[in-house]
């Protein structure tokens, strides 16, 4: 089945949040459950799936080799982020820090919280030094995002990765290179199987479609990472108990996408009504 039948099967536009992968399961697990994305990349047996995926994404001129994961919760959590986020904290081998993010429905002030978890490994570097000169080392967010990060730009060139640095406002140059957040939104990357030309694409692919794909792209099986990710991915080789975990965390990603949309529902209704309200009203005002 083509992308393009999915789509019209599912539903999906650019603009809309991707579909919970219907009622029955297919070959592949959800990846943007919390066991799916886990299990992909929160391993140490998939450390490169990691770093390859981050390469991919970053773009640094110095490529990862190596990392380490970081299991310490972080401060500011709150109980009803389950299901809706859950992120990955690792630390590459030249010391530079990384938090991996997945954010399944929107937040008021999202762009706030991304910068609110990136001051914890900045001000870490601080801590229990008799002596210090300030130099940091770099600190990376990355951000999928499984929604428009601005629901309200209905631009047709609307872009699907945002790499952004703190810049001279002026010059436009980046003004310091060590603080990179990257946001992609998933929902609008729309490009079909020819054209994935790069691995960023083939990635940014398999975390949007693989949950609906029945085998995986021709181009990515001549690849060992992308291999293996449909290898760790295929329910097959789940064990039963990772099944159940599985479909714990694939219940609560439906449910989370099904209040969401009653609320989405409710939203427009209301909107709709007020407007035609204010309509009658100026309309009388103006007789």
């Amino acid at each position: 089945m083509s992308k393009k039948q999915l789509k019209r099967q599912a539903g999906i536009t650019s603009k809309s949040v991707l579909a919970t992968n219907e009622e029955s399961k297919g070959r592949y697990i959800n990846p943007r459950t919390d066991f799916g994305f886990k299990r992909i990349f929160g391993s140490e047996s998939n450390k490169d799936l990691l770093i390859h995926f981050l390469n991919s994404v970053l773009d640094l001129d110095d490529k990862i080799v190596n990392l380490e994961y970081s299991n310490v919760e972080q401060r500011g959590r709150i109980k009803t982020e389950r299901g809706a986020f859950f992120d990955l904290r690792c630390t590459t081998s030249k010391g530079e820090y990384i938090i991996v993010e997945m954010q399944n429905i929107p937040q008021e002030y999202f762009k706030d919280r991304a910068l609110y978890y990136v001051s914890f490994p900045i001000l870490k570097q601080g801590e229990k030094k008799k002596t210090w000169n300030f130099e940091l080392k770099p600190v990376y967010s990355v951000n999928l995002l499984n929604f428009r990060l601005d629901e309200m730009d209905d631009t047709k060139e609307h872009q699907y990765i945002h790499k952004v640095q703190l810049v001279d406002v002026k010059t436009g140059s980046v003004f310091y290179k060590k603080l990179v957040f990257v946001y992609i939104e998933l929902p609008d990357f729309d490009k079909e199987e020819n054209e994935l030309k790069t691995d960023e694409d083939r990635w940014l692919d398999l975390l949007k479609n693989i949950d609906r794909l029945d085998f995986l792209p021709d181009d990515m099986k001549r690849n060992r990472i992308f291999r293996k990710v449909s290898e760790q991915a295929e329910l097959a080789n789940l064990t039963p108990e990772e099944l159940d975990l599985y479909d714990e965390s694939l219940k609560i990603y439906r449910n989370m996408y099904t209040t969401k949309h009653i609320l989405n529902d409710y939203t427009k209704v209301y909107n709709k009504k007020i407007a035609m309200l204010t309509k009658d009203f100026l309309h009388t005002f103006h007789m």
